[in-house]
């Protein structure tokens, strides 16, 4: 019997077709070495658990998938050149906002991990497991920036300013935390909707 390729499958393939292709010259080895490095762990994760029958919902799947993408392409051009402005031009950006876009994806897994929360039963009240959905985005964010802090000042300078990404905004990483949140607050609205409208409500 042949064997059928579901969702989260045909999405693993693309990443990987995504990833070689983009592993062949981008623009700074060692800033792509770096980007890739956050998210690989993420993928390998995510097949690790599919394997032992964890398995989410395809729109969780097609959610978590923005991230991964978007910051693969941000790994080869670095994300300040990321071929970006016809978007840029088109909401009236004075830089680059690519990266902005990569972390409100960020927040998009605020449905994966309600969906878990709920599956398994692990949090009763819907506020917490809301809460808890929303502040576990939040703190991702607040590390993640930690993270480009640290590598900015103890790596090769300029590796560490294109990983940073602040294209001269001093108030680059709070606008970034902000996008993670408001990407999970999206989600978390996403999620409510479908909730009520399997059960009927409106």
């Amino acid at each position: 019997m042949q064997k059928r390729f579901k969702l989260p499958h045909v999405l693993l393939i693309a990443y990987g077709v995504v990833f070689i292709g983009l592993a062949l010259k981008p623009y700074a080895r060692d800033v792509w070495f770096t980007e890739n490095l956050t998210i690989l762990p993420i993928v390998v994760l995510l097949v690790i658990l599919y394997r032992r029958g964890i398995r989410l919902s395809n729109l969780s799947y097609i959610l978590m998938s923005f991230l991964v993408f978007i910051h693969t392409v941000g790994g080869h051009y670095t994300f300040e050149r990321v071929p970006f402005d016809l978007v840029n031009k088109f909401f009236g950006f004075e830089r680059n906002n690519y990266d902005r876009f990569g972390h409100f994806s960020v927040g998009l897994y605020a449905f994966p991990i309600l969906e878990l929360i709920d599956r398994y039963q692990v949090i009763r009240k819907r506020w917490v497991a809301y809460l808890f959905a929303l502040f576990s985005i939040m703190s991702v964010a607040m590390a993640y920036e930690v993270f480009e802090w640290i590598y900015a000042v103890t790596s090769d300078p300029k590796a560490g300013i294109a990983v940073l990404g602040s294209q001269g905004d001093i108030w680059d990483a709070q606008k970034d935390m902000l996008c993670d949140t408001v990407g999970a607050i999206c989600a978390l609205g996403l999620y409510c909707a479908l909730e009520r409208s399997r059960s009927g409500k409106t």
